[in-house]
């Protein structure tokens, strides 16, 4: 009769996976290594995966199933936040008006849910970075990037109809800068011992986005500078008396 599979040991099996994963990667991994690490025999490795990918394998399935239902939930709730509260407006944007600071609230409550989840699976991303090379997760971060790109101009091209962002702004260029700058976040993350304050991080990152996307107020038109040959200078009114002029009429001789 087979041995039931302690739920312990495959806790202890991730945990120890997860720390060798992100010290040599996926290929440099070695599975002795992760049994020795938590005190289990090859065998109890067996027992719960059939290879290093398999296990591999469920902590990245685990972190797209996590980030498509926060994208989700996201998406959900913001479309909320508007049917409940409106769309904030360049004048909100500009006078920090309470429409427009419950908004940011909002928006860095989901990032703070992001960043979260990606500091919860930072050495996942951290392998999927740069640790996966040569294998079948090469690509698995960037098919989340991608999503992410897509997600995000949807998003930016609706604040675009709705005059909330500037309209000369290319949506897949801001969803990109938008990705990259968080894909950037993540890979600190990696060799961060401490956890940051991520609110404050969130925080910030919305007001960068919204406050530097937002639509500009048109400058007012200045009268086209005359050529310096056009010019006439300005004069000064004296404040001296004008002098008389001499006379040129000679005085006339006395008859002796």
């Amino acid at each position: 009769m087979a041995r039931p599979a302690d739920p312990h040991a495959r806790a202890a099996l991730i945990a120890a996976a997860r720390a060798e994963f992100a010290r040599k990667g996926l290929k440099g991994a070695r599975i002795e290594d992760i049994t020795a690490a938590c005190g289990l025999s090859k065998g109890a490795f067996y027992l719960h995966f059939d290879t290093k990918e398999a296990l591999f394998g469920e902590l990245v399935t685990a972190f797209q199933s996590s980030m498509a239902d926060m994208s989700t939930r996201r998406v959900e709730g913001m479309q909320r936040f508007h049917r409940e509260e409106g769309h904030p407006t360049v004048q909100d944007v500009a006078t920090r008006s309470p429409l427009y600071l419950r908004f940011i609230q909002a928006e860095s409550a989901l990032d703070l849910e992001l960043l979260e989840l990606l500091w919860a699976y930072r050495d996942v991303v951290s392998v999927l970075i740069r640790g996966s090379q040569g294998t079948e997760f090469e690509s698995s971060l960037w098919g989340l990037v991608d999503q992410e790109v897509a997600r995000i101009s949807r998003e930016y091209r609706n604040m675009q109809v709705s005059c909330m962002a500037d309209s000369s702004h290319d949506p897949e260029l801001f969803g990109s800068f938008i990705v990259g700058a968080y894909l950037l976040l993540a890979k600190q993350m990696c060799t961060m011992r401490r956890k940051p304050d991520l609110a404050v991080w969130a925080s910030s990152v919305q007001r960068i986005i919204h406050e530097g996307a937002a639509p500009r107020e048109p400058l007012p038109v200045s009268p086209p500078a005359l050529p310096a040959a056009a010019r006439v200078p300005s004069r000064k009114p004296s404040s001296r008396r004008p002098q008389a002029r001499a006379s040129t009429r000679r005085s006339p001789r006395k008859r002796s």
